[in-house]
């Protein structure tokens, strides 16, 4: 059994905002899949379905972002799953837009929604999928940028982020998290990474 969690702000007026890539991860992974519809409870948003022999729970907590511990805490704590088999999806300033990275345990790096996490389960070591968005390259603009929404430009590298996130889910549920990284990374290569290719070619 995993849990797989996507980190957001619930409502419309955040529906779109960089903050929200998490939702938006897990959104596609219920499409992809043909999850059930979404229902209210452990303050959440979930849904389950069998995928790769895997039981997998998906979660999105309402509580607002810092906040999302109690969520994560609450469903757990149901279904008894253990931390090395929770995966939290959340953006990332610190990597460049279209980037991916995967790692179990570490500090949250100032993001309120793991350090929420980390709080109320007395453990860093959960999956982390961290989905590059960039940095506005100063402090005091980071607030706004995160929850300003992607613009037209950024679909270019988000779009595929999400299909090649959804696509090798059953790569995750087998553990092989490194693979996991390199085949969503190969499907989706951040915006630098295109430059470079289309110069080599």
């Amino acid at each position: 059994m995993w849990l797989i969690v996507g980190l957001g702000n619930p409502g419309d007026k955040y529906e779109k905002n960089r903050h929200n890539i998490g939702f938006m991860a897990v959104d596609e992974i219920a499409d992809k899949y043909q999850f059930p519809s979404f229902r209210s409870k452990f303050q959440g948003l979930i849904s389950e379905k069998i995928v790769a022999d895997q039981k997998l729970i998906l979660l999105k907590p309402t509580t607002y972002m810092n906040e999302s511990g109690r969520s994560v805490k609450e469903a757990a704590k149901f279904f008894k799953v253990n931390p090395n088999r929770i995966v939290i999806m959340y953006d990332e300033l610190d990597l460049a837009p279209g980037k991916i990275k995967v790692k179990r345990g570490g500090g949250a790096a100032g993001h309120n929604g793991i350090k929420s996490i980390q709080a109320h389960m007395a453990t860093p070591e959960f999956w982390r999928v961290r989905m590059g968005i960039g940095h506005p390259g100063d402090r005091n603009r980071v607030s706004g940028y995160v929850l300003s929404d992607f613009s037209k430009k950024d679909q270019d590298w988000l779009e595929p982020l999400k299909w090649a996130c959804a696509r090798h889910i059953p790569l995750l549920l087998k553990g092989e998290m490194n693979d996991y990284m390199s085949r969503v990374a190969m499907d989706a290569p951040a915006p630098a990474e295109v430059k470079l290719n289309q110069k080599e070619a």
